[in-house]
C-alpha cells in the first residue's frame, strides 16, 4: 500500500470518528428536544407526546439512532428540521452560501497580506515601520475575532455609523450586500493575516541565515531577488499548512462573527439549532463543517506535496 493510500485511509477514519460524534454531542447536551418545540406552557396528553417522539424518532434506543443516522449520512438525507419546518438540505444551502461569502475572501486576503507583509517583515526586521506592523499583527492575532467584530462594530457602526449595526440586507442589492459584509471580512481578514504573517516572518528569519542565501547574495544578488525568488518559496511552506488549519479555525471564528453581526449564515442557523435542541440541523451543519476542514487539509496536504519534492521522497 502506497504512502498516499495509508494517508486516504487515515483521512476516511477521522471523518468517521468525527462524523460519529456530530451524532453523539448534540445528545449529551441538557434539555429535551420535545420541550422545545412545544413550549413550556405548550399541554398535550402523555400519548401524542410519546406519538410526536415516534415520529422524530426519538423513541428509540440510541444505538438504533446511531444506525438511523448514519444510514442517512450515506443516502446524503440530512433529515427534516421540526423547529424551521424544512429540509435540512434546503436550510444549510440557504445559509452556507454566505458563511462562504464571508470566509473565503478572508482566507484568500489574510493568506496574500500576511504572506507579503510577513516576508517583507523578516528581512528588514530592524525597520521602525516593520516593527511597528509586527506589534499590530502580534495584538490582533492575540484578540478572538468575535471581540475584534465587537470593536469594529462599536467604532464604524455606532460611532461613526459608516456601517449598519446589524442585518444582513434589506432589498438585497449587491451594493448593500457587499456593505454589510465588510466589516466581517475585514475582521476575519485582519486575523487570518496576522497568523499568516507571525509565521512567514518567523521563516523568513531562519531561511535567510542559511547557506542558499549567503550564496545567492555572493552572486551579486539584490534583496528583494534573494527574498522573493529564492526564500519566499521556502519560506511559504509552513504557511500552506497554515492554511488548511486556518480554514477550521476561521470557520469556528466566522460563526461566531456571524453572531456578532447578526449575518444569516450558520452561525447564528447553529445558535438557534443549539437553542431548540434541533438535531437534524446541528448534525447537518456539523457534517458540513467537518467534511469542509477534511477536504481543506487534504487538498492543502496535496499541494504540499507538488511544491516540495522532499516530501515525496520521504513518504
Amino acid at each position: 500500500m502506497s504512502p498516499f493510500q495509508k494517508k486516504i485511509i487515515r483521512y476516511l477514519i477521522a471523518l468517521f470518528i468525527i462524523i460519529s460524534l456530530n451524532f453523539l454531542i448534540p445528545r449529551i447536551m441538557p434539555g429535551d428536544p420535545m420541550a422545545n418545540l412545544l413550549g413550556e406552557n405548550f399541554i398535550l396528553s402523555k400519548s401524542t407526546v410519546e406519538e410526536l417522539r415516534s415520529q422524530l424518532g426519538l423513541d428509540q434506543a440510541l444505538p438504533l439512532q446511531f444506525f438511523g443516522y448514519w444510514k442517512s449520512v450515506l443516502h446524503l438525507d440530512l433529515g427534516y428540521s421540526y423547529h424551521f419546518n424544512q429540509r435540512v438540505q434546503t436550510i444549510l444551502w440557504a445559509r452556507l452560501k454566505w458563511t462562504l461569502a464571508l470566509l473565503m475572501p478572508s482566507i484568500l486576503l489574510g493568506a496574500v497580506a500576511g504572506t507579503f507583509l510577513g516576508a517583507l517583515s523578516g528581512w528588514r526586521r530592524n525597520n521602525t515601520l516593520n516593527k511597528l506592523t509586527t506589534a499590530f499583527f502580534l495584538s490582533v492575532y492575540s484578540t478572538p475575532p468575535y471581540f475584534l467584530g465587537i470593536v469594529c462594530l462599536f467604532l464604524f457602526s455606532f460611532k461613526l455609523a459608516l456601517f449598519p449595526l446589524k442585518g444582513f440586507y434589506e432589498t438585497g442589492g449587491i451594493g448593500e450586500i457587499l456593505t454589510h459584509l465588510f466589516l466581517p471580512i475585514l475582521v476575519m481578514s485582519a486575523f487570518s493575516a496576522s497568523r499568516n504573517y507571525m509565521i512567514m516572518r518567523g521563516s523568513v528569519l531562519q531561511e535567510k541565515g542559511k547557506l542558499y542565501a549567503v550564496y545567492a547574495r555572493a552572486k551579486g544578488l539584490s534583496g528583494n531577488q534573494i527574498l522573493f525568488r529564492h526564500i519566499f518559496k521556502n519560506s511559504s511552506l509552513p504557511v500552506i499548512t497554515l492554511i488548511a488549519l486556518d480554514f477550521g479555525f476561521l470557520l469556528s471564528g466566522a460563526l461566531f462573527v456571524e453572531i456578532v453581526f447578526s449575518l444569516n449564515g450558520m452561525g447564528t442557523l447553529i445558535y438557534d439549532a443549539l437553542l431548540s435542541r434541533d438535531y437534524p440541523v446541528l448534525q447537518g451543519s456539523l457534517l458540513i463543517i467537518t467534511v469542509m476542514v477534511v477536504a481543506a487539509n487534504f487538498l492543502v496536504d496535496i499541494v504540499y506535496r507538488i511544491l516540495d519534492p522532499r516530501v515525496r521522497e520521504s513518504r
